[in-house]
């Protein structure tokens, strides 16, 4: 049965071959070889460089901003169906746009609704996500989506740590369903944090619910920008006695100046998946690959096998 199935093929973006080569050695396997022409306007042109026609494509791309991540995949994504590929799966580490899942004002955008609508259009026929900001995001889709966790990874490194009195805590209620989810698996205690904001990326007053004393806490969220929330929120914990504060969130966009309050704060250290490249100085910062977790998940989604075995957590 498996003999019949259409050969894998694995292609990258510019900013995510770091994470498209590491799949392929998991796989075992070569990355495609695929050309990306720029114009002098700053227009580009996707080119496969070796025939794909009857293959199962892979193309991995976050669409991290700029923009030009999510055009690049868009144009991959042509590209590949009018090279006559079998089935095109986006694999996406990080699904950018996510923020903006919802109305939470009158005449706004929901551009997580626009980005699913434009990858569908193109030609996609599977997605592949890690973490997305809101769960709801699988469900603008008319395709089928396969969200990861990356709790898979997270929890054996929690585990090492060796940490004598253990408490999860999320830096917003927004948050709270993320850090049960790891608490509940520890069985450890839940903290939340309440916070207002004045404005996006400006948090105006946070509070803590819950007991921190003489504890070792752990701050769970799916993304870091500016790192005001969780700087905030681990200054906070350590003014209401713990013994010491980490943090661990799937992607590290670290928008300016969020390293350099990562290093000023209370953080011990602060743990990332490798689903953004993460290129600045921060010396709290430590980065886990989840490109094992993509390629299990690759190959389960070639041979027509589950995937949620590989979920720790959901």
């Amino acid at each position: 049965m498996i003999d019949n199935l259409p050969p894998i093929k694995v292609f990258a973006g510019t900013k995510s071959q770091y994470m498209a080569k590491e799949i392929c050695r998991e796989l075992g396997c070569e990355l495609g070889k695929m050309n990306i022409q720029y114009f002098a306007d700053g227009e580009f042109e996707v080119s496969f460089e070796e025939s794909i026609r009857g293959c199962e494509v892979y193309l991995v791309q976050s669409t991290f901003p700029n923009s030009d991540n999510l055009m690049e995949l868009l144009l991959m994504i042509d590209a590949a169906k009018r090279a006559s590929a079998a089935s095109i799966i986006a694999v996406m580490p990080y699904f950018g746009w996510a923020r903006q899942d919802r109305k939470d004002k009158p005449r706004v955008s929901i551009a997580a609704k626009l980005v699913a609508n434009l990858l569908t259009t193109a030609g996609v026929d599977r997605v592949i996500a890690m973490d997305l900001h809101a769960d709801q995001i699988q469900g603008f889709f008319d395709i089928p989506v396969d969200h990861l966790y990356a709790s898979s990874v997270f929890i054996p490194y929690i585990q090492s740590l060796n940490l004598k009195d253990l408490v999860i805590a999320s830096p917003d209620v927004g948050g709270a369903k993320r850090a049960n989810s790891y608490a509940k698996y520890l069985n450890v205690p839940l903290v939340l944090c309440h916070k207002q904001r004045a404005k996006a990326n400006v948090v105006a007053t946070m509070t803590v619910i819950g007991d921190v004393r003489d504890k070792d806490v752990i701050l769970v969220d799916d993304m870091v920008d500016t790192a005001g929330t969780i700087t905030k929120a681990a200054d906070l914990m350590m003014q209401s006695g713990a013994r010491s504060v980490r943090a661990l969130c799937s992607h590290a966009i670290m928008s300016d100046p969020a390293s350099e309050r990562v290093d000023n704060s209370a953080l011990v250290e602060i743990m990332f998946t490798n689903s953004i490249p993460f290129t600045k100085s921060c010396h709290k910062v430590t980065i886990l690959s989840v490109a094992r977790l993509f390629a299990d998940t690759i190959r389960r989604v070639h041979t027509h096998e589950s995937i949620s075995s590989q979920y720790l957590i959901k």
